[in-house]
């Protein structure tokens, strides 16, 4: 897997002319490694590929980076590759520049003088945006782990239970089913706060007649899953069901909608074009969704201004959504894999208003 991921490397070296590549995000050099220590560089030319990481981890790198020669980093870090890059013959270096603080590019440009130094985007990330098989197992796995914790937390949530008790218990019962963390900060929101898109668990109380908008998700051997449903607690209004009718139907249009080919623009307009035809445009203003994987969000997203084409193997969320001040909202998420003829819907949750 990491020896057919090194070669795409080489290739985009090769197209674009430059002769190494140094890789700095800890995410891509995962990916492009197999190595999930936590610390490390990347360095990739033609013929050769070295990952420098420090004691704790050259052991751990040897067994899980095979393709790679393991340098162990004396804390010399920049002069270890200049070495490594002078022995190879680079005289054009990419780098991440979405990645390199301004200190860290002044430090190139002393450490690797001579050495023309090409400022790259999401060279790596784009690679990661079309899943394989094996990443595709992690994802599902991580994504049942987070459809069983919502179905667990359905018993578990009644008024008087704090927000934090319910986040809480949220990210045990992933843990117990096998995740290794949660994907990112879990977001319970109850009340007038459900009107807060990414209003994360509080103090509050649950209480009765209100919205409980739940946004977690699982990692699971370093991908992740992303779930958001909205409950109700109580009896709910006329205008709490039409609420989350308007943004079910959103949510149902678009997966029905969605195919390869189609811009991040385009997807976005399903939602957007639904929720405004109720009236509710001011109260959708966030993008419909984003691509996830090893990071929860990366590059790819659903948006007003995304013209990038969705294609198979690519893994989004759509997430439309209507907010309220002073009374509520609601969001309705799910995660989807592009195919070639449509989209498989990975999340299994019901999307049926559920009242507790």
């Amino acid at each position: 897997m990491e020896a057919q991921r090194l070669k795409k490397v080489r290739e985009i070296l090769e197209q674009q002319g430059i002769d190494g590549f140094l890789i700095s995000s800890p995410f891509n050099r995962r990916y492009v490694t197999g190595f999930t220590g936590t610390a490390g560089s990347v360095v990739i030319t033609k013929d050769r590929a070295w990952l420098l990481t420090d004691f704790r981890y050259t052991r751990q790198a040897a067994q899980q980076a095979k393709e790679y020669e393991i340098v162990q980093d004396t804390g010399q870090t920049l002069a270890q590759i200049r070495e490594k890059l002078d022995e190879a013959g680079v005289r054009s270096l990419a780098f991440e520049k979405n990645h390199v603080t301004y200190a860290g590019y002044d430090a190139y440009e002393k450490s690797f003088q001579g050495i023309e130094l090409v400022p790259t985007e999401n060279i790596i990330e784009k690679l990661r945006g079309i899943k394989d098989e094996w990443e595709l197992g992690r994802i599902r796995k991580a994504i049942e782990i987070t459809d069983k914790a919502f179905e667990h937390i359905l018993g578990f949530m009644k008024p008087g239970v704090s927000e934090r008790e319910v986040s809480a218990e949220l990210e045990y019962v992933m843990r117990r089913n096998g995740a290794t963390s949660s994907a990112y900060p879990t977001i319970v929101a109850s009340g007038v706060r459900s009107s807060l898109p990414h209003g994360l668990a509080s103090e509050k109380l649950l209480g009765e007649n209100e919205f409980v908008t739940l946004d977690f998700g699982a990692s699971y051997e370093g991908y992740c899953s992303d779930l958001t449903r909205t409950v109700f607690i109580g009896e709910p209004t006329e205008r709490h069901q039409e609420i989350y009718r308007i943004v079910l139907e959103a949510n149902q249009t678009t997966l029905s909608g969605l195919k390869p080919g189609m811009t991040g623009k385009e997807g976005d307009s399903l939602a957007r074009d639904c929720i405004s035809g109720y009236g509710y445009s001011e109260y959708f203003g966030h993008g419909l969704g984003h691509a996830f994987g090893l990071e929860i969000h990366e590059p790819m997203r659903f948006s007003q201004k995304t013209e990038d084409i969705l294609e198979p193997g690519m893994i989004l969320t759509v997430e439309p959504g209507v907010y309220l001040p002073d009374f509520g909202g609601v969001r309705i998420e799910d995660d989807i894999l592009i195919t070639d003829t449509g989209i498989e819907v990975l999340t299994k949750s019901s999307k049926e208003l559920i009242v507790l």
